[in-house]
């Protein structure tokens, strides 16, 4: 088992504004549930939506005069930055919200700035790591971002996800794992098929736990739609004649 024997803190950030009704959580609860199959850990999920975070007022406190430490103390971002720092595993489950993060989760980032490195004029690295540097940068520490769409595939449409997080994290600091069609698939309530679906998010979950990794084709399986093509578009097209009536 990677890192030490010590029960593994998993947090995940709920980043859906639709909480426990998110299209995403079924993905990550079935991840979870493939990590308790193979260890037995120790799983806090928060709600962003739930939080009180306001939002960063760019003082830049926390890279100078405050340096590490963000002047807004009265709201929830503390606790979560600490359990953050506490955890073993953090997951970051969100919905794509116009190639970007819903805006819950990407005001809660804007104040975690306070866990990079103080920016000094520096050039962006060219071999994919950190642009800033992480101010609490622990090998051990695994970082997961599960996110669902949905577009027919995730081609393209997360390269904006993928170029924050490289920025933030670095191009390998983090597991990504961008799933299509997912709230088609849930709301078409088809048991046996979502079964099927979700089975390989589970092995993923025990693969992980076991190896602390993905290897690439494993996230590339994880990534294929559950429905053809020509199959979606039938549905997207009844889904948005329902929408007008």
């Amino acid at each position: 088992m990677w890192g030490n024997n010590a029960k593994k803190k998993v947090l995940v950030l709920n980043g859906s504004p639709k909480l426990n009704k998110s299209s995403t959580m079924v993905i990550t609860n079935a991840f979870l549930e493939g990590m308790k199959i193979e260890e037995d850990i120790d799983l806090e999920i928060i709600h962003v939506q739930s939080l009180h975070v306001k939002p960063c007022i760019d003082c830049l406190s926390c890279w100078g005069r405050t340096e590490g430490e963000c002047i807004l103390k009265d709201d929830d971002v503390k606790m979560v930055k600490e359990k953050i720092l506490n955890a073993d595993i953090i997951i970051e489950s969100f919905p794509l919200f116009f190639f970007s993060m819903p805006g819950v989760l990407k005001v809660l980032t804007d104040r975690l700035l306070s866990m990079m490195l103080t920016y000094r004029g520096h050039k962006p690295p060219e071999d994919g790591r950190s642009f800033h540097g992480l101010r609490y940068y622990d090998p051990n520490k695994r970082f997961i971002i599960i996110s669902s769409c949905a577009y027919t595939e995730v081609d393209r449409v997360y390269d904006s996800i993928k170029a924050q997080f490289d920025f933030i994290v670095g191009s390998g600091g983090y597991t990504p794992i961008f799933v299509p069609q997912v709230k088609t698939l849930i709301e078409l309530n088809s048991e046996a098929k979502t079964k099927r679906f979700l089975a390989k998010f589970i092995e993923a979950g025990k693969r992980f736990m076991k190896d602390g990794a993905l290897d690439p084709l494993t996230i590339q399986g994880l990534s294929k739609p559950p429905f053809t093509e020509g199959a979606y578009k039938i549905f997207l097209n009844q889904f948005w004649q329902e929408e007008k009536k």
